[in-house]
């Protein structure tokens, strides 16, 4: 068995190191702070006597756990991020453990009255009787993706004492800057060197993805003419009003919070402006290829409508694709999702198998030429102060990738 207290000692470990990622910075890792659990896990692999333990000059981290059967069998991976969303403070995270929790509100912060309760969130009711841990209500806590470190690296520890179990090759990736969308971008696919791979990147047990959002960010700029307010008939140009425009000219339900499943939508994320300029920033997501450039097209044909309203280019828009949809890259080795599927059932896990409304590194290291489906982590409520993992999930996690080493072993090349 899996010890409860070696789980909740390691991921505390984790999440008390200050990792948030800094989307302004161009450099790799985007914080320095992010180097100072890197260097730790890279110590720790080895600790626990992992081989070929690599951290490159951009904090990838990347350690094998040599085959112990005498057949070739394929080489597989797990992979999860070690930096925290710069959507909230990861600093002087301080994690509570809730023992045996009871189905009621949670107070994680008495001063501050912030309270965590199932009346709002009620994924907590799945978890009465179980242990949870959670902020204290002034940080995140990291449990993305540290419950998903932490789980490799126990399931690592586990097979390497525990050596009955049989296993080919296994290779464990830890990667920097996720939570800014560049965690695959410098990854080694090639020095890697798996045949497939498993991000432990998702949130409720049992959850298991291969498809994901087609993703693309926009930048809309709009033009305007500033003049004295007094003695501006038909002189001003007032920016903000045709972003106004703008706006309200695109769907108003299809946005993130009127939206689910396989809905996609545009997000107006961002807003700075003055008379004479407005910058507007939009993310635009869809799980359908063609609905997806249906919507950038929408975008496209917007901003030349209201240009030639104007009758002068007021508005520029600039379009950039992020990410897509791993589908398209995992269906045709199908049958790595159900070795994953395999290995939950076995384990009394229900497969929950849906689409992601988000996008994880295994969606770019698809493209990249590494199949790779996402796998629950465990915790919920991510990047923000109503953050908490179940420690059993945690666990049953962490015997999901030994018994998809398991099963992997037994399905020879």
């Amino acid at each position: 068995m899996i010890s409860k207290d070696h789980i909740i000692k390691r991921f505390t470990s984790y999440v008390t190191i200050d990792t948030e990622a800094d989307p302004n910075s161009k450099s790799t890792p985007s914080s320095a702070k992010q180097w100072d659990l890197a260097n730790k896990l890279a110590e720790e692999l080895k600790a626990i006597g992992m081989e070929d333990v690599t951290i490159d000059d951009n904090a990838y981290i990347m350690a094998t756990l040599p085959s112990n059967v005498d057949y070739k069998v394929p080489t597989i991976g797990f992979i999860s991020h070690f930096d925290t969303s710069p959507d909230f403070t990861g600093a002087n995270v301080k994690p509570q453990i809730i023992e045996n929790y009871d189905g009621k509100d949670i107070v994680l912060n008495e001063a501050e009255d912030i309270v965590l309760s199932p009346d709002y969130f009620e994924d907590l009711l799945l978890y009465k009787g179980q242990t949870l841990i959670t902020t204290d209500g002034t940080t995140l806590l990291g449990a993305d993706d540290k419950a998903g470190v932490c789980e490799i690296v126990s399931a690592m520890e586990y097979l390497i004492n525990h050596p009955k179990i049989k296993h080919g090759k296994i290779r464990v990736g830890f990667t920097p800057d996720e939570e800014i969308g560049r965690g695959a971008h410098k990854f080694d696919v090639e020095k890697f060197g798996a045949d497939w791979a498993y991000t432990m990147d998702g949130s409720q047990i049992g959850e298991l993805e291969y498809e994901n959002f087609n993703a693309a960010g926009a930048v809309v700029k709009v033009k305007g003419k500033i003049v004295h307010p007094g003695y501006a008939k038909g002189k001003m140009i007032n920016s903000m009003y045709i972003a106004q425009e703008f706006i309200n000219s695109l769907p108003r339900f299809e946005t993130p919070e009127h939206t689910e499943g396989y809905e996609g939508f545009f997000h107006l994320c961002g807003i700075t402006g003055k008379v004479e300029e407005t910058v507007l920033e939009y993310i635009i997501r869809d799980h359908d290829r063609e609905h997806f450039e249906a919507r950038k097209e929408v975008m496209e044909k917007l901003t030349n409508e209201l240009n030639s309203q104007y009758g002068k280019e007021v508005i520029v828009t600039e379009i950039k694709d992020q990410y897509y949809n791993m589908k398209e890259k995992v269906e045709p080795v199908k049958h790595i999702v159900d070795i994953a599927e395999e290995a939950m059932k076995q384990l009394n896990i229900k497969p929950l198998i849906k689409a992601i409304r988000g996008g994880t590194d295994g969606s770019q290291l698809s493209y990249m030429g590494l199949p790779c489906p996402n796998i629950f982590a465990g915790g919920h409520n991510f990047h923000g102060r109503y953050e908490y993992v179940p420690v059993e999930s945690m666990i049953k996690a962490t015997e999901v990738i030994c018994k998809i080493a398991e099963l992997t072993a037994q399905k020879k090349s």
